[in-house]
């Protein structure tokens, strides 16, 4: 039956209003917190259970395959973790907790049918839906913390993602006007024929800036660093790994329908990839707040993600889906660390980290893997999936843009590499132990037994994500 391919969203769906009543009902954050696990669970049995399933709904503008149902079952995973790794949400107020897990939820949902959507309209609606979740997250945090820069960030947020929309939204109207369709699958073979006329220009262009958004691309990255830094952890974690994972399906699924020659559509791809690893790396150089650091980073590792973009092949499509499920993987292992060493849920500094190796050992093990990783240093998830979008970009022809990354990487392993040297090499005046909870290393365990897997033995993940692609084709 077609309706069992609704099952996955529907089960969170009902576990939204669940926690509605959680929240109207005066319940507490420990409650919610239980409720929003179960439903994390529960919605990951489901779309596993429909892993291989495949139809259309919603008269063909909801499409259930293989492509859409890897993303799903990522993005239900990592709100599950992140429910996990907030243990007590210690950044956020008591009494709004139930809301907060709330909207976290709903924000899952949104992303959920991201990845379905193949027409205009519900995609644009299921944008909404994941995005004014987020934009109330951010607030959220418990001023308590000794700030309310969540406030400043919480505006910078809606505010530019409210450009964002309209401009997407706009540009949609372009492209309907020019294609009579807003069925992707109909729309973006007629934009190759007509590709070069100028509102088709603008409209495309128009389209992809609310995309790249998502993604953090340069230079639609104005609020990520102030997000990153204002929101609580548990939320900046979210933040940094799940939403990236739909706007990556949404480029390649629009990519792999376009069918571009690769002259216009991957210059313009190259040079917004060479900007962002730029950008994002130098300035991370200079951070001192771990979270901003993190989100100059993020910008960085944007423009790595469109290497495999812009070869336009069924190859590179899979290699970045490989590097955003990795990147998923390293950045919630890192914000585990942050969440359970900042006792307060403040915003940890660099300098902060002294002295970790003694007070948390465990904590220090794997905040030392996600900061390798990321880094791009063998045997790790970060080394291999670099070395193939690397690989398969000097293999389209891309050897200046290659040269460029290889760069990039070297200068990145500098501040990555100093958290590490901070955590192990320098003293600190706090020695007292850090208490983690035992499901929480648990949690950090296996990411870190993911994050090795993933980079000795890609072929399981490259494979699969070869499989989801050649679906979409």
């Amino acid at each position: 039956m077609e309706s069992m391919l609704f099952i996955p969203e529907i089960w969170v769906l009902l576990g939204s209003l669940i926690l509605f009543l959680v929240s109207i009902m005066d319940g507490s954050g420990r409650a919610a917190r239980f409720w929003a696990g179960l439903i994390a669970v529960g919605a990951i049995l489901l779309t596993a259970a429909t892993f291989f399933s495949e139809g259309e709904l919603f008269f063909a503008a909801y499409k259930v395959d293989l492509f859409s149902q890897l993303f799903k079952l990522l993005v239900v995973t990592g709100f599950g973790v992140v429910v996990l790794l907030g243990q007590d949400l210690r950044g956020v107020d008591e009494k709004i907790k139930p809301e907060y897990y709330l909207f976290l939820l709903l924000s899952t949902l949104g992303l959920m049918m991201v990845v379905s959507c193949v027409e205009l309209l519900s995609l644009f609606v299921a944008l909404e839906l994941s995005s004014f979740a987020l934009y109330l997250l951010v607030p959220m945090r418990d001023e308590r913390t000794g700030t309310r820069i969540q406030m400043e960030s919480a505006a910078k947020y809606v505010i530019f993602g409210v450009m964002a929309t309209g401009i997407m939204l706009f540009g949609m109207s372009y492209l309907f006007g020019l294609t009579g369709t807003t069925y992707l699958a109909e729309l973006l073979p007629k934009l190759h024929g007509i590709g070069m006329q100028p509102a088709a220009v603008v409209g495309i262009t128009m389209v992809l800036a609310g995309f790249f958004f998502k993604l953090g691309l340069f230079p639609f990255h104005f609020w990520l660093p102030d997000v990153y830094q204002g929101a609580s952890n548990e939320t900046t974690a979210f933040i940094a790994s799940v939403p990236k994972l739909a706007a990556v399906a949404l480029i390649i699924r629009g990519a792999a329908l376009y069918l571009p020659d690769g002259q216009a559509a991957g210059s313009l791809i190259a040079v917004l990839a060479v900007v962002s690893m730029f950008y994002g790396n130098l300035l991370a150089l200079v951070q001192k707040d771990l979270k901003r650091m993190l989100g100059f980073s993020g910008i960085a590792h944007a423009g790595y993600l469109m290497l495999g973009v812009l070869v336009f092949k069924e190859s590179g499509y899979a290699t970045s889906v490989y590097y955003v499920i990795g990147y998923l993987v390293m950045n919630l292992a890192a914000f585990l660390v942050i969440c359970n060493v900042a006792r307060q849920g403040e915003n940890l500094l660099v300098e902060d980290l002294s002295g970790l190796s003694r007070r948390a050992p465990l904590m220090a093990v794997i905040l030392a893997v996600a900061m390798f990783a990321l880094a791009g240093i063998p045997p790790f998830v970060g080394f291999m999936g670099k070395f193939m979008l690397l690989a398969g970009a000097l293999q389209a022809g891309h050897l200046a843009l290659v040269v460029m990354a290889a760069l990039n990487t070297a200068i990145s392993i500098y501040y990555y590499l100093s958290v590490v040297r901070v955590s192990y090499c320098s003293d600190s005046d706090d020695v007292e132990t850090i208490q983690v909870d035992g499901l929480v290393k648990l949690v950090g365990v296996l990411l870190v037994a993911v994050i090795i897997f993933m980079g000795v033995a890609p072929n399981t993940i490259l494979e699969l994500a070869a499989e989801a692609v050649r679906n979409i084709l």
